[in-house]
């Protein structure tokens, strides 16, 4: 079975994402993970990240892989761990460059369909849309963009006390910006997907409204297929 969530930054696709995963036995595939693996190999490279030939082909040929379960997961570039390292800032901006290169894309979205092959709960921003249209279930999160931007803002201050609300929003911004206008693949709401705002709402009420979704699509509690 596959579960495609996608949505803006600061909906809570990755919280919900894995917490749906061990619900249902699923494999955990957080697609923005394997973006900014790409975006740390561009950076360790010589590579113009400007030049969209030699960075596509850098990601066609790059081996990154998810490892461990929901909790425990593992990005893995060549072999070598990098989750933590993935998630600076500097290579947060530099994936969400990146990640608009057409030929970046379609290398991820054939290695995301492999992973996918036993089943998983992605969460992405083209999951329903291109990489797998015929999910079993599709959810689109979404909440109001100062609510969004608070929680990125909250996870960013934990691990810089310097971190500042107006430069939060401003980078969300302009990261929705590019990901709703991009030419290849843009963050769009599938035609079949469950929209849930999650504005207001906890974590665990979300992940409710979810799991009764799972289980009124495929007909049985835990989400097995009909």
């Amino acid at each position: 079975m596959i579960i495609a969530i996608d949505g803006p930054s600061g909906a809570g696709k990755s919280t919900l994402g894995r917490r749906l995963a061990q619900a249902l036995n699923l494999l955990y595939i957080d697609t923005g993970s394997m973006y900014r693996a790409v975006a740390l190999a561009v950076m360790e490279s010589s590579i113009n990240a400007k030049d969209d030939l030699a960075v596509g082909l850098l990601a066609e040929r790059v081996n990154v892989d998810l490892e461990g379960d929901p909790d425990s997961l593992r990005v893995t570039l060549e072999g070598r761990d990098v989750s933590d390292m993935i998630r600076s800032e500097a290579v947060t901006e530099m994936s969400s460059i990146v990640s608009t290169i057409p030929q970046v894309r379609r290398a991820m979205v054939k290695r995301q369909r492999e992973l996918g092959q036993r089943g998983a709960v992605m969460n992405g921003r083209d999951i329903g849309t291109v990489v797998f249209p015929d999910a079993d279930v599709k959810f689109f999160l979404t909440a109001v963009p100062q609510e969004r931007a608070a929680r990125r803002f909250n996870e960013e201050r934990a691990a810089d006390p310097k971190a500042n609300f107006e430069e939060t929003f401003a980078d969300m911004t302009e990261r929705d910006r590019r990901d709703e206008t991009r030419a290849d693949s843009p963050l769009k709401v599938a035609d079949d997907a469950i929209v849930v705002d999650s504005t207001g709402l906890s974590i665990d009420e979300v992940f409710e409204k979810m799991m009764a979704a799972v289980e009124e699509k495929t007909g049985h509690p835990g989400g097995t297929p009909k």
